[in-house]
């Protein structure tokens, strides 16, 4: 498995859970794991819900909402609450609040045609039980309580709106990471290796010859395996084309650079407590979409705006200048060009955006905190993200925004592609990887296991609110999302360390 970012510790977990004897090899070039996108300042830390997202519900031409994708995010979301619930109960991570922490979850809008629109929102998604704890609210007073930092010293009679989740989350993806490279590194059959570097991936009949070079010391090992899996954040494109499997054909990367507003007043943090989503400006992209959140890294409150999207080359945010221009070949040229060609207007955007001044930013901010002290604010770079270009449906490039898992034929390679939703899905992601690579671990006692660590999986939570509502009892009161529930789910009564722990 190579990178040691949240993708590949979840898939080596899940594969350890399902079959320990598995031997499994994880290689990162950092010093350590959850370094680059998974490392909490690189990333927004939300835990992708669909809850706060406008983009996630297009509305149509006639007024109403799509709650389509909202509800397949929520869904996939669940299934990485479930499975951090299970580790959290085995004892495989000592305290869920090291990587997870509540934070409701809230969209806030300005203007009366953006609040019939979140009113429609909440409509929508509300007739489905993944979202019936979902508030509404256009009150000055209870936006007040809403939104203290936000409201405050706004006229009473300024257009708002917002909606609210309660048991919204905040995760620290890096400490995740890092939690789960020290449980398999203590597994007899997983060899945990950092400082080292996939230079080369040859496919001899049906093995990979995958060499792997020390970065401190040059040596250079190579290792014989039946599957690889890439999970290398913007490293994965340039793996993949090494490999030269058919499969990763046309495909190309587009590189968006994030910069954060970053604020460690502690009792602010506190004080906001939201993480708040609005809507992008007109003509801007959905990653420019602005957030004010409260996070908790190293064990800190702190307060992130942006983050504000610019135009880049590099593939990693320590990657090189040239990454871009390496990433390109006779098999992905046409589409890229023909990306350039029909998002210019993105492309001017991001580098109008990286270009842009602390003063621009803090007037952003200033559009959610009218009186925010300038002093206390900080620019802090974010993480990398490299949206896909591939031939879409019509033979031509295509510009993708969200994660993909690109398999070959064979089952011998899978790598993860793509940035948002990103971590919060990552046991989604990886049970894909599974289903498509190993379905075998999906079958007879593997199947079991995966149902006691899941218990959710191979049904639908959006068609089943009993099932979620014995879901949700399990993982809010583990992960510490909600208030204790005071009976033990019934789905757990099969699983006595589970019920033994809970009660």
């Amino acid at each position: 498995m190579i990178g040691g970012g949240i993708m590949s510790a979840t898939l080596a977990t899940l594969v350890s859970e399902l079959d320990n004897t598995r031997s499994m090899t994880l290689i990162e070039q950092a010093e350590r794991f959850g370094n680059e996108s998974s490392d909490a300042w690189n990333n927004a830390g939300t835990g992708h819900a669909g809850y706060c997202e406008l983009n996630y519900t297009p509305q149509s031409n006639d007024g109403s909402v799509s709650p389509d994708r909202a509800l397949a995010i929520n869904e996939q979301f669940e299934n990485s609450l479930q499975f951090w619930s299970s580790l959290t109960q085995k004892g495989v991570f000592a305290r869920s609040e090291d990587f997870i922490k509540q934070v409701p979850h809230l969209s806030w809008v300005k203007g009366e045609q953006a609040s019939r629109f979140l009113a429609e929102r909440h409509r929508s998604l509300s007739k489905n039980a993944l979202f019936d704890g979902m508030e509404y609210s256009n009150d000055p007073s209870e936006l007040n309580q809403w939104l203290p930092l936000i409201t405050a010293g706004r006229s009473s009679n300024e257009s708002m709106a917002a909606t609210r989740v309660q048991h919204g989350s905040d995760v620290n993806f890096g400490a995740l990471t890092r939690m789960s490279a020290v449980h398999l590194s203590s597994l007899e059959n997983v060899d945990v290796r950092v400082s080292s570097r996939v230079v080369n991936l040859d496919k001899q009949g049906d093995r990979w010859h995958v060499t792997v070079q020390n970065v401190k010391s040059g040596e250079r090992t190579v290792f014989n395996s039946g599957f690889v899996f890439i999970g290398a954040g913007g490293a994965s494109l340039s793996l993949l084309q090494k490999s030269g499997v058919k499969e990763a054909k046309g495909y190309g990367g587009f590189p968006v650079s994030g910069i954060w507003l970053a604020c460690q007043n502690e009792e602010l943090a506190l004080s906001h407590n939201a993480k708040v989503y609005s809507q992008a400006e007109v003509g801007a992209p959905p990653m420019s979409v602005p957030h004010l959140d409260t996070r908790y890294i190293d064990g800190k409150p702190a307060l992130l705006f942006g983050p504000f999207a610019g135009f880049t080359t590099k593939f990693l945010k320590q990657g090189n200048i040239l990454d871009l221009i390496r990433s390109v070949r006779l098999d992905n040229i046409a589409n890229l060009l023909h990306v350039a060609r029909n998002n210019w207007s993105l492309t001017q955007y991001l580098v109008k955006e990286a270009l842009s001044s602390r003063d621009a930013r803090l007037t952003h901010l200033n559009g959610f905190l009218p009186h925010a002290d300038h002093s206390e604010w900080q620019l802090r770079r974010a993480g990398q993200r490299v949206q896909i270009i591939k031939t879409g449906a019509r033979g031509k490039g295509s510009l993708e925004f969200g994660t993909e898992v690109l398999a070959t034929k064979d089952r011998s390679l899978a790598a993860l592609m793509g940035a948002s939703p990103g971590a919060s899905t990552c046991v989604s992601a990886m049970l894909d990887v599974i289903e498509r690579c190993m379905p075998e671990l999906t079958q007879g006692s593997h199947l079991v296991t995966l149902q006691s660590l899941i218990p959710s999986y191979g049904h639908s939570l959006k068609n089943d609110a009993q099932l979620l509502a014995n879901v949700r009892a399990f993982t809010h009161s583990t992960l510490g999302l909600s208030d204790s529930v005071s009976t033990v789910p019934s789905f757990l009564e099969s699983n006595p360390h589970m019920e033994s722990t809970l009660c």
